[in-house]
């Protein structure tokens, strides 16, 4: 009798899960569109450009999902949101998944009922300041006003550093990028503090950009990545499952430019079984046999879209570090495709 009931509650949990997933892709599709949480405006993120077109590292991240869902890049309403409105919309259905900088911790995976689908990009919590302040390190930053973001990691890992050094400050409270680096610019705080990643993207708006520091402490553990709500578990495997693909691609030297090409078979099993000619990989996850494919074709793979968007060629400049493939010393990672 009570394995009777167990097996009833089980297949009641598996019935709601796969009505949360269908509510999910449904609405998808019913719209024509994928919801996308993203920044209010991060340069080289997720930011629009004057003609409202937005870009970024996140905002590919996005357009890849849409790619692969509704085969259309292009079908996705870029929602903004501040770090405190970004998971009360993915809570109340605004939309359908974040992509805007945000960190995995314990609680938000817990306590907020979210999942986070995957690393996209692995931070740190850095300090810029003003050249001639004279700072060298965020050790002197003693009795320093700092301007910071509320409703975030930052907030809480800025709070333990200065007591763990005993030293104080006095935070300038701001809701987006964009106030911030207009209250730093205009000498309301001595220091701006979030992601490394942040201020590098931040630093490359300025009109003097070499009269500002990255100060050369990392504070924390930033892993950002994309996330979905619980309880949308088919959902979630395919967003985690189009993030995997990029990253895959580059390590198996898939690229926007050749993926027509590899589409049409290659003597590697993993290609193959990736681009859909081979296995039914597709289908596991309710979509098509050519998902990655139109998502790395229209997106590139995770190195191209690094590489266009925030690299070393780029004005934001950031190297890949601890970004680059794991066959390249760094954590970059994917699940194989089998």
């Amino acid at each position: 009798m009570r394995k009777s009931v167990i097996l009833g509650a089980l297949t009641v949990a598996g019935l709601a899960a796969g009505a949360a997933h269908a509510a999910t892709v449904d609405d998808i599709k019913a719209r024509g569109k994928l919801n996308c949480g993203v920044s209010t405006g991060l340069v080289g993120f997720a930011a629009p450009d004057a003609a409202g077109n937005w870009a970024g590292f996140d905002v590919a991240v996005c357009r890849a999902v849409a790619d692969a869902v509704l085969s259309d890049p292009g079908a996705v309403e870029f929602i903004p949101t501040t770090g405190k409105t970004r998971f009360t919309a993915l809570a109340s259905g605004e939309v359908d998944m974040l992509a805007r900088n945000t960190t995995w911790t314990f609680s938000r995976d817990n306590d907020l009922k979210f999942e986070f689908v995957g690393v996209n990009y692995y931070d740190g919590q850095g300090f810029m300041v003003p050249k001639d302040l004279g700072v060298t390190s965020a050790k002197e930053l003693d009795g320093a006003t700092v301007c910071i973001q509320t409703g975030t990691t930052t907030e809480l890992n800025l709070a333990d550093f200065f007591r763990s050094n005993n030293i104080s400050y006095e935070p300038v409270p701001i809701e987006t990028n964009a106030e911030a680096q207009q209250q730093y610019l205009a000498g309301a705080c001595d220091v701006y503090t979030t992601d490394a990643s942040g201020l590098a993207a931040t630093r490359a708006t300025f009109e003097n950009p070499g009269d500002h520091v990255l100060l050369p402490e990392i504070i924390s553990k930033e892993p950002l990545g994309p996330l979905v709500r619980h309880g949308d578990n088919e959902w979630g495997d395919i967003v985690r499952w189009v993030l995997n693909a990029m990253i895959t691609a580059e390590e198996l030297g898939v690229t926007s430019a050749n993926v027509d090409e590899l589409s049409g078979g290659t003597n590697n099993p993993e290609v193959n079984r990736l681009l859909g000619t081979e296995g039914n990989l597709g289908e596991m996850i309710g979509l098509d046999a050519e998902w990655a494919r139109r998502a790395i074709k229209s997106q590139g793979n995770y190195g191209e879209v690094f590489e266009k968007n925030i690299g070393e060629n780029t004005p934001i400049g950031l190297a890949r570090g601890l970004n680059a493939q794991w066959t390249d010393g760094g954590l970059i990672y994917s699940p194989p495709f089998r």
